[in-house]
This record gives C-alpha cells, sequence and structure tokens, in this order.
C-alpha cells in the first residue's frame, strides 16, 4: 500500500510504571511518584507527571532525582506487575489489527489500514482502543494517528498526557515545523548538535535548508533526514517477531561476594524466566547466565538443556553449573550485576513431542495459580527469600 494510503496509530501509555504504582496503591495519586533503581548506581526508570514539574526525567541518576523532589515517593520497579498490564493493553491493540509493531510493554505502533471499511475511520478505531485501554486497566493511553510511523508518534507525543491526536498529511508540514529538530527520528545529540551549529533548530527550517549546506553535517543521510523533516516516511509497521530471549538480571548496589547469595540470585531468576515463558506457552533449551565484574567487565557463560523446558528447577540447576564454574575460577569473585536468560525456543510442534518427559512440575503449577490470583512475587520458593533484602 502507498505510504500516503495508510493509517497508522501509535499509542503510548502515561507515566507507565509510575500510573501502575497509583492503580496499585491509591494513596499515591496526585502524589509524585518515581520508579528507579533505589541504590547509589540506581536512574529513573519512569515518574508521575507530578514529579516531572520538578524537572525529574527518565534515565536520570536516582541521586539527582532526589536533589530535585527530595518529598517525592521512590519506589522499585515491579516489572512482573507491569508485564501483567501490559498483556492487558497489547490484547486491546490485536482485537483492531494483527499489525502490531511493539516497541516495549507500553508503546506500539498498530497498522490499521486493513480494519478501516470494518471497523471505522482512523479516528474511530483510535478513540476505541483508547477506551477499551482505560475500561480494562483504568490507565490512560495517549494515540497519535496519521499516515505513517513518524506522524502518528509525533502526534501522540506533542498530545501527552491523554492525548489523542491526528496529523493529516496536508497539515504535516504546519504541524512539523516548530518543533525542535531534536523531536525528529534519527537525530540525535550529536546530529542536532551539528544542525545548531548551522543555525537550524526547528524541523521546519530543516526541511527548507539548501540540501548542498546540510551535507557537511549529515553526511549520506541528508535526503532521508530532509524526507522526515518533510513528513515523508516509508516504514512499515513490523509485526511482533518470535521472542528470541526471556531474561532477568540484577545490579547490585554493593558489589556481590557471597556466593550462597548470587544462588538465591539465580534462582529468584530462574523462577521469574520460567513463569514468563510458561505464560507464553514456551520451552527454551539454551541457559544463559550474565556475570558482570565491577567497574564493567562482563562475560557469558551457556549451556544448552537435556530437552527444551520451562521448568524452574531444571533452568536453575543449569545456571548454578555455571556460575560455580565461573566463580571458582576467579581469585576474588565480585559481581556488580547477574543475570540468567532462556533462549533457543522450540516450535509448538516439537514441544509436543517432549510433553510427556517435560510435564511442568507440582511446583510450578502451584506457584502459577498462586501468583497469578495473588499477585506475581506472592508464592516464592525458600531460597529466593535471600534476595528480598535487598529490594
Amino acid at each position: 500500500m502507498p505510504p500516503d494510503e495508510r493509517s497508522i496509530i501509535h499509542v503510548d501509555m502515561d507515566a507507565f510504571y509510575a500510573s501502575v504504582e497509583q492503580l496499585d496503591q491509591p494513596d499515591l495519586r496526585g502524589v509524585p511518584v518515581i520508579v528507579a533503581g533505589l541504590g547509589p548506581r540506581g536512574v529513573v526508570s519512569t515518574c508521575s507527571y507530578e514529579a516531572r514539574r520538578f524537572g525529574v526525567r527518565s534515565a536520570m541518576p536516582t541521586a539527582q532525582a532526589r536533589r530535585l523532589c527530595p518529598d517525592g515517593v521512590y519506589l522499585w520497579p515491579r516489572m512482573a506487575r507491569y508485564e501483567e498490564v501490559s498483556a492487558q493493553v497489547f490484547e486491546v491493540f490485536h482485537e483492531v489489527t494483527p499489525l502490531v509493531e511493539g516497541l516495549s510493554l507500553d508503546e506500539a505502533f498498530l497498522d490499521v489500514s486493513a480494519s478501516l471499511r470494518l471497523l471505522g475511520s482512523i479516528e474511530v478505531i483510535g478513540r476505541r482502543v483508547k477506551n477499551a485501554i482505560f475500561e480494562r486497566t483504568r490507565l490512560v493511553a495517549s494515540v497519535g494517528m496519521g499516515p505513517n510511523k513518524l506522524l502518528a508518534k509525533l502526534a501522540s507525543e506533542i498530545s501527552k498526557p491523554n492525548g489523542f491526536h491526528r496529523i493529516v498529511p496536508e497539515r504535516a508540514a504546519a504541524e512539523l515545523a516548530p518543533l525542535p529538530v531534536g523531536r525528529l527520528w534519527t537525530v540525535g545529540k550529536v546530529t542536532e548538535q551539528a544542525l545548531h551549529r548551522l543555525g537550524i533548530r526547528t524541523i521546519g527550517e530543516l526541511a527548507a535548508c539548501d540540501t548542498a549546506r546540510l551535507a557537511s553535517a549529515l553526511g549520506r543521510q541528508v535526503g532521508v533526514i530532509q524526507a522526515l523533516a518533510r513528513g515523508e516516511d516509508e516504514r512499515c509497521v513490523e509485526p511482533e517477531q518470535a521472542e528470541q530471549s526471556i531474561g532477568a538480571e540484577h545490579t547490585f548496589d554493593v558489589d556481590l561476594v557471597e556466593y550462597e547469595l548470587a544462588e538465591s540470585w539465580l534462582l529468584r531468576h530462574g523462577e521469574r524466566i520460567a513463569a514468563r515463558a510458561r505464560q507464553r506457552g514456551l520451552k527454551g533449551s539454551t541457559v544463559t547466565v550474565k556475570l558482570r565484574e565491577p567497574p564493567f567487565v562482563t562475560h557469558t557463560r551457556q549451556a544448552q538443556l537435556g530437552v527444551p523446558s520451562a521448568s524452574v528447577s531444571e533452568i536453575y540447576e543449569v545456571a548454578r553449573g555455571l556460575l560455580r564454574t565461573w566463580w571458582q575460577a576467579q581469585p576474588r569473585p565480585r559481581l556488580r550485576l547477574l543475570g540468567v536468560s532462556l533462549s533457543g525456543f522450540a516450535e509448538r510442534h516439537q514441544q509436543e513431542l517432549f510433553e510427556s518427559a517435560q510435564a511442568e512440575g507440582i511446583t510450578d503449577q502451584l506457584q502459577d495459580r498462586i501468583n497469578s490470583r495473588f499477585g506475581s512475587g506472592s508464592l516464592v520458593r525458600a531460597g529466593v527469600l535471600r534476595t528480598r533484602s535487598q529490594d
């Protein structure tokens, strides 16, 4: 389909992690909430709009955020909970189109071009998505609409929070023109600074500038970037690909030097990734352990399971063997980060061959049922409890 005939929607949840925390704890509504790593090395994952008024932003060091907003409520991320809510949001997306390109837990592009005849105009579909997300999660999403990904994303960004905006082709140039060049896709900090040195600060100035003059700053990308400045974008929405790996990791505030505690963290990670694999109906054959020494030296160790599995005990035993081998080879083992991932997922027909030999353990089944009913982390193995003192 020609780019100018496409109908693209961009959905971005407003302050997603912080909004989930305010949903689960109503007393936090209206309060500056910062979801972040809380140790000396921590950074902000996201924050509520109340916190943004103080200058707090994502990816900011937590220490800096505390200086800007000392009275804010600082919370550790609860990724399992955010993944649960994200699954509800993505269910809504797939009800209007199979062409969903997830960018993160809380953001996606939807190509609804083929859905217009059945469901109505792009605005009708956009409103349906926005309302359905709120009805099912009580959370607010910003929805942008346009003939391409660039304009749909900009439409959601400029209308936040609680946004709902469409940029039509004939209005694209006028809406883009006053925006800073840094808002344009592919224009990072280095390119932005180069354009500033040429006196170009808005997207409109970039679109109107002589191409030869821009070549020194943009090089071979000048044609592509000027086309984007005019609102032209031929990228297609790429539906979600099969998941390649499922992982979990933790960065320690104080370097981990106790082997038994490292094993506890492996078990905690194993529980999390095994539960996610079972939820997606996946079984993996490769276990990878990620080990980062201070200050920033990263090692990976990998081994195969006997047959594809989503069993906590089997994943943990392989991961523990990898950890033990690495640990014993170090003169002074210390870890800044420890992670585990499961990959090499079997196709569905291959999984069926292993079902009799790889039936889920009773403990895993019980844990899934209880955590589904009472919330992730309600039931964990005893070995995981030692890690909670570091949350």
